[in-house]
């Protein structure tokens, strides 16, 4: 029986968990024995006893290592972890693969096959295990939050005897997984909200949210989504063209979030110390994109930087701010990509060559395998 192996998260401000009780029980109802390090999922608000009494068992961190045919991570496991796993362990987590090159390559020295949930393909089959699509829609949700809060002022109007408080207006920058829920997020709490993607068919998901879309809608734009469905880089003309109409709108924010990601790029910047400094003192900017170089000119990542009176919020790993909702959904992410290392009579016996684990590999053998990450 292949043992999965889950550890505490060592990373700096990882709060969430890998597997929970929820999903051990499930991972053993396919075929697999759990261990689970003591104390892995106190920060996610899951205690010991409950691993235990859905039938993990608990034990050190040395143990779980040396018992683990798969170790499974939320970020990527230290230099500790990796000396402790078998040659011909399985490794999954969110490696952050074309930031965190000395993870990857201390993975392929061990030996150990590592997927990189990140790179799990967007198909239908896989949708259940989209962490990419279950952890931005909760960073969506609680960068709206973040900003309510920095605010200081309501977000709904309000109509009372003493008169009237207007409905904040907020503006989300890119509408992807997290750009949406921030929208849907931002509309149930009452404010009027804008939001602009370069992406054509942001525009219809937008505005069927009760929001109004703002972008140059030119023949660049008509063309600026790739097959699988992310945004491409701009070019410079089209950049300073829609720098233009943002830089109007943007001045008459109250709350500003940005969500803006280009696989395997720097997070691009979409926010200028300029426009920064036409915002009225008081406003928010809340950074999603901080821990990939951030969209905004003076985002600090794990900080919360105020200049001219605009409060620009840079946390990072939002999600790990509901901690006990994002390992659940991630770990939901998890069982079913686990699923896959076993055959249909539930043998443990990966298939290399599955649609799914092939696109998600990274290193196997000694080497870093993905096309993306070998140069």
């Amino acid at each position: 029986m292949a043992v999965i192996a889950v550890t505490k998260e060592r990373r700096d401000g990882e709060t969430r968990v890998a597997t929970t009780p929820d999903t051990v029980k499930k991972l053993i109802a396919a075929g697999f024995a759990v261990a689970v390090e003591t104390g892995a999922g106190e920060a996610s608000s899951y205690p010991d006893a409950d691993y235990a009494a859905a039938g993990a068992e608990l034990c050190g961190l040395d143990a779980a290592l040396a018992k683990a045919d798969i170790l499974f991570k939320v970020r990527g496991p230290t230099p500790e972890e990796i000396a402790g796993l078998k040659a011909e362990a399985i490794v999954v987590g969110m490696l952050n693969p074309h930031q965190d090159k000395t993870t990857l390559q201390a993975l392929a020295a061990k030996g150990v096959s590592a997927f990189s949930m990140e790179f799990v393909p967007r198909i239908t089959r896989a949708q259940v295990m989209d962490v990419l699509s279950s952890q931005a829609n909760l960073a969506g949700y609680r960068a709206v939050l973040e900003g309510a809060n920095a605010y200081g002022k309501v977000l709904p109007m309000m109509m009372t005897a003493a008169g009237t408080v207007a409905a904040a207006k907020v503006f989300v920058m890119g509408a992807g997984v997290a750009g949406l829920q921030a929208i849907a997020t931002a509309r149930r709490l009452g404010a009027v909200v804008t939001a602009t993607d370069v992406r054509p068919a942001a525009k219809e998901q937008v505005e069927s949210l009760g929001a109004k879309f703002i972008a140059v809608e030119d023949e660049e734009f008509k063309a600026a989504e790739t097959a699988a469905g992310y945004a491409k880089e701009m070019s410079a003309e089209y950049q300073a063209k829609q720098a233009a109409l943002v830089s109007e709108h943007i001045r008459k924010q109250d709350i500003v979030i940005t969500t803006a990601l280009i696989p395997g790029r720097p997070a691009p910047r979409l926010v200028s110390a300029t426009q920064v400094a036409s915002m009225r003192p008081g406003s928010v900017i809340v950074d999603l994109a901080v821990e990939q170089g951030g969209n905004v000119e003076g985002a600090v990542a794990g900080q919360v930087v105020e200049t001219g009176g605009v409060k620009i919020v840079g946390y990072a790993n939002l999600p790990g701010r509901i901690a006990a909702d994002a390992s659940a959904l991630y770990a939901r992410n998890l069982a079913a990509f686990g699923g896959l290392f076993l055959t249909k009579d539930g043998a443990f016996a990966p298939d290399f060559e599955d649609e799914i684990l092939k696109a998600a590999l990274v290193t196997r053998g000694g080497a870093v395998v993905h096309p993306a990450l070998a140069s």
